[in-house]
Formats: C-alpha cells, sequence, structure tokens
C-alpha cells in the first residue's frame, strides 16, 4: 500500500526534493542555484506548495497570484512514480486557495492531456525572452 501523500505549504527543508523534481524535469534553473531557487520559490507574491509522501517530496507547485483574480502557474511537477493520483490538482487547489485569484493562467510545453482534464479556456500566448529593443 502506498504512502498518504500530504499537500502543504513549501519550506526551506523541502527545497532538496524540490531541486530533485527539477532536475529529473531537466529543469536547470533551480538546480543551477538552490539558493536563488530558494528565492524564488518565497519571493512575494509567490505561493508555493509541496506534496509529500514519507517525508519525500513527490511534487511542488509555484504559484504567482495577483490576490484577487489572476494567478499564473510557474512551475509544477510531480514525481513519474506518483503520477494519475490526483497530487497535482490537490497542490493547485491548495496553491490558489491559499495565493488567491479566481483562475490560473499557465504556458505550457508538456503535459497538455493533464491541463486538458481540467476546466479550460484555451487561449494563444507568447514566452517573451530579453533582449527587447532592437
Amino acid at each position: 500500500m502506498s504512502a498518504a501523500v500530504e499537500v502543504r505549504p513549501y519550506g526551506r527543508a523541502d527545497l532538496d526534493g524540490v531541486i530533485g523534481l527539477c532536475a529529473a524535469e531537466g529543469w536547470p534553473s533551480f538546480p543551477a542555484d538552490p539558493a536563488r531557487a530558494h528565492r524564488a520559490l518565497t519571493a512575494p507574491g509567490v505561493t508555493s506548495v509541496v506534496a509529500a509522501a514519507d517525508g519525500e517530496v513527490v511534487g511542488f507547485a509555484q504559484l504567482l497570484s495577483d490576490g484577487e483574480i489572476q494567478a499564473h502557474l510557474s512551475l509544477i511537477a510531480t514525481a513519474a512514480a506518483h503520477r494519475g493520483q490526483g497530487i497535482a490538482r490537490r497542490m493547485l487547489a491548495l496553491a490558489l486557495e491559499r495565493a488567491g485569484g479566481g483562475r490560473i493562467d499557465l504556458v505550457t510545453d508538456s503535459a497538455e492531456d493533464f491541463y486538458a482534464g481540467l476546466q479550460h479556456h484555451r487561449m494563444a500566448g507568447f514566452r517573451i525572452y530579453p533582449p527587447f529593443a532592437r
């Protein structure tokens, strides 16, 4: 029988687990500078949550919000062995409850089937990188 998964606010003790999930996904930003990753996960306007089983971080989500209307999902990951159990949905629910807002916007280049399974409205978007002036 698998261990119960607890979804809760992120704390400093969770950082190594978050870094491990990012490394497993091939996301270099957090593993490259763990101190900066912790600052990003705890910055003003950011709500970060984790999912843990037997003390091991098996998921995390980072949400930015104006606290009233809009929230933006920056990152979410669930360990491969724990996918399909509703953990990501639970993390989204807790993060939005804690952050405030009426909806979550996101940009993705993966997991489209997961997001399409949630109530949503599909919109076109752009991810813009500097430099902005030519």
